[in-house]
Order: C-alpha cells, then structure tokens, then sequence
C-alpha cells in the first residue's frame, strides 16, 4: 500500500499544511423516522409527513426504529469498526425555529459505532488511510424555509425526526483531494451497503468541514474553524481551499484563528462567521429519560455481517486479479455499485466469458464517456449489459473491426437497438476474405509505384499509407490484421 506526500501550501514565512476532520449527516434509508411511524419520502408536501412525536407534542414518546439500528450496525460493519453491543441516546439541547422539542435525540459517550478506517484511493494509485472516530445515531431536524416570502419564515417538519448517521473522521486528511477522496469513499460504501442513497443534492449526505492550519513539520494541531452543511464535493474543496488560506494569511499578519463555526457562500467564494463554536458542554447533554439504553447481542450483529455485500475495497481487488484489470479501471468500475454489475453482466455473457479488457475498455471509454458527456447514470443507459456484450462478440469474431464497431455503437445509443442487427442491415461485416483482399492490396500498389519505391528505399513511415489506402478501397471492411499481413507480404 503506498501513500501520498502532504500537500504543502506556501506562505509568506513559511510551508504550511492542512489538518482536516469531516463530520457527514447521512440520512438513512428506512421507510419510517427513528422515533415514529411517520414516512420519510423525499419532495412531499411541506408537513404531510409528521406523527405527533415530531410535532412534539406533550406526552409523546419517543419508541426507537429496529431498521434504523440494523442500518447503523451494518454501516459500522462496511466501516470496520467496533460495534458496541450498549449505546445511549442523550439529549442535545439547543433552540432552532425547526427543532419542536427544543432538543435533539442524539448520542455522545455512548455512540453505537466507534472506531473505524476507510482507505483513499488517490490519483497515481497512492492510498491513505483515514480513521473513523465514531458514528451515532440521531433525529434530523425540521427545515426553515425563507424565500416563499420575505416578510416571513415557514417552517416545514417533513424532515423532523428522520434518522441520521453523523459519522466522524480523525483529522487525517491533509489537502481537498483527500476530502473529496473520502466523501467519495464513503458515499459509495453507504450505497453499496444500502443504508444511504448519498444524495448531496437532496441533503441526504451532509458534510461539515474541520479545517486548521500548522507549519510544516509542527504536530501540533492549530486552532481550528467548522465550516457547517456543505452540500457538494465540489463546494467541500472550494471552502477547504478558501478556508486554509484564509487562517494562514490571517496568522502570518499577527492575528489569531477564532475557533467558530462558519458558513460556505457559494456565490461569493468564501467562508463567513455564523457563531462562536459550540463544544459539549454548552449543548448541556444527558441520557434521554424516555429512552432505555440501546443493547443487543452477538447473534444480532454476527446476523448483520451476514448479509453485507461485497464492499468497494474487496471488489476492487477481485476485478484486478479475476479479471486482470489495471488498478485505474478497476477503480472506476466499483466506485458505483451499479456500473460494477453492469460491467460484470457484459463479461459473464449468455454464451460464456468475454475478454475482461476489451469489455472494460468499451464500458469505460466509450459507455461512461457518452453517458457522462450526456448527463446520464449508468441506470439510464440506452444500451443493454447483453446489448453492449454482443458488440464486444462482434469484434471479438472479427465480425467487424474496431473503427466499424464505434459506429455501430453510435448507432445503437441513438436507436436503442442489437449490434448485430444494425451490422446486417448496413452491410457492415468485415471482409476476412484473403482473396479479396489481396485483389484490393495489388490496385492499390499498381498505383502507387513511386511510394512502394520510396518505402523499400527506407521511408518505412508509409506502410501507413498504404494500409489506410486499402481500408478506403474496401470502405473500412478489410479486416486490419490481414490487410497488414498481406501488405508486408506483398511490398516487403
């Protein structure tokens, strides 16, 4: 396992590195909240979806979700970390206009999962390791709404009491790239597990951002500032950027960082204060009194491990040495649990295995790359595993060549239609006949009595020539393997 140098950032009395933590709110998949029977469908009307414990109102008790706890005991497990068999739920107190109960249902001493790892992969193949502190359960609040009228704000409580998993970082990560590396990590472990869609966008997956400054060379940690509810990998590598630079220019001018928590403006390209930073103390936590400790047994965890699926890391390593993919490609395709069946689907064909290579090279470079430049997932391609798989047939045969193949693809995204299909109705199949062939290679010499002279004098750069010659005499149907072989037989 390789690692990475620490970006360093240049100062105007010095080197100066990064030290960043992140704390992600992943909103986890249930069909009901963590205290209540309410749905907790995306987009529905403001306040439709919400029980009386919600609301908060007196004498409602809260009665946990078993799906919620399976799905943060199985994240832990995706996580590698401990699992603990007793966790206790605190309340976390602090008024918010869409906080009904004036406190959160929360976790602090007692979280369900402690520590963990997830490992980066980084550009050029170099990896980090980056600890997990911890992941605890707790209820989401409701939402302020401010821009239906200036005047006034709206409150809707959809959001109140949907169960989300805060997962903690140690500070191991030292510039943007390792950031947006772990958000990715991450969020693809929560979707392959199914415990979280990641949904940045929607604020399904939520990040805060812990960023502090040091000299190059210093191990101690410097003051440090959270910038709160950055909703983008993009946005969580601008306000690193922002944010490092900020505290070093303020520092090396003969001020002091303020711990705080600040907020990222996305049209101004900054970080601005929002409030002092609060630490445990001020939340005044204590066990929730309407709710028992968390406990279960071995059996329910061993039951849980169970049913993990294979995770990024492992199918990363599977790809490289079942199949004999690079690390690069492999990557690529189990970043996304869906593209990495979907590449699996076109080489354990119907009628047996195809090249891993040569289908890796068509859904990477010719599949992602028309459905990215699209705006398309791999859930919404026009063409099939099967249908994909069957061109890869076509070339592989010798059916037709690889230049003929990247129009028939063309073709299939357009009509949705079978390779083979199109092939015959456009009379696209590759001339293998020697014969034919060789006919084909004796015009184009007989014409071109200067060149092969010039080529047997030494010019060897035009046996291209003469090759991309025969290919337009045949319309690209001369299969290329003869067309060369033929060649060097005919004029040396």
């Amino acid at each position: 396992m390789t690692t990475t140098t620490h970006p360093v950032l240049e100062g105007a009395t010095g080197d100066w590195e990064m030290v960043i933590g992140l704390e992600v709110h992943a909103q986890v998949i249930t069909q009901a909240k963590l205290f209540s029977g309410a749905a907790t469908n995306f987009g529905a009307e403001p306040n439709s979806q919400v029980s009386l414990v919600d609301a908060a109102m007196p004498g409602m008790l809260p009665v946990i979700n078993e799906k919620s706890v399976e799905q943060a005991v199985r994240t832990g497990l995706g996580l590698k970390a401990q699992i603990n068999k007793r966790s206790v739920f605190a309340r976390k107190n602090y008024f918010y206009a869409d906080l009904p109960q004036g406190y959160q249902i929360s976790q602090y001493e007692f979280p369900i999962v402690g520590k963990g790892e997830i490992v980066l992969d980084l550009p050029g193949g170099a990896t980090r390791t980056v600890g997990i502190t911890r992941l605890h359960l707790e209820q989401d609040a409701g939402k302020s709404l401010h821009d239906q009228d200036p005047t006034r704000t709206f409150v809707d409580l959809n959001r109140s009491g949907v169960t989300l998993m805060e997962i903690v970082s140690e500070p191991d990560m030292r510039g943007p790239e390792d950031a947006a590396a772990y958000l990715r990590k991450l969020r693809a472990i929560l979707r392959y597990l199914g415990t979280c869609d990641g949904n940045m966008e929607e604020g399904s997956m939520r990040c805060d951002v812990n960023i502090s400054v040091r000299k190059v060379g210093d191990n101690r940690f410097g003051t440090r500032c959270e910038v709160k509810n950055v909703n983008s990998i993009r946005a969580v590598q601008q306000a690193i950027d922002y944010e490092a630079r900020r505290q070093i220019d303020l520092i090396e001018e003969g001020g002091a960082v303020v711990q705080e928590t600040r907020l990222w403006d996305p049209g101004r390209g900054i970080t601005r204060s929002m409030r002092g930073k609060e630490e445990a103390h001020d939340y005044r936590y204590f066990p929730d009194p309407d709710l028992l400790p968390l406990e279960f047994d071995d059996a329910f965890i061993d039951a849980i491990r169970a049913s993990l699926p294979e995770l990024p890391d492992e199918k990363k390593e599977r790809f490289e040495t079942h199949y004999g993919l690079s690390p690069y490609d492999a990557g690529v395709l189990v970043a996304e649990r869906a593209r990495a069946d979907f590449y699996e689907a076109v080489v354990n064909g119907a009628k047996g295995r195809r090249d891993p290579k040569l289908c890796a090279n068509w859904v990477i470079t010719e599949l992602f790359g028309a459905l990215n430049k699209g705006g398309h997932d791999i859930d919404e391609s026009p063409i099939t595993a099967e249908q994909l798989g069957g061109l890869v047939d076509l070339i592989a045969d010798d059916t037709i060549s690889g230049r003929i193949a990247k129009e028939v693809f063309a073709e299939m995204l357009e009509s949705g239609r079978d390779a083979e299909a199109i092939v015959d109705e456009k009379g696209l199949r590759q001339v293998t006949d020697t014969g034919e062939i060789e006919g084909i290679v004796d015009a184009v010499i007989a014409e071109n009595q200067d060149k092969v002279a010039e080529y047997q004098g030494g010019k060897d750069k035009l046996f291209g020539f003469f090759v991309g010659q025969v290919m337009k005499r045949s319309q690209g149907k001369a299969n290329p393997k003869l067309v060369n072989e033929i060649l060097k037989g005919k004029i040396g």
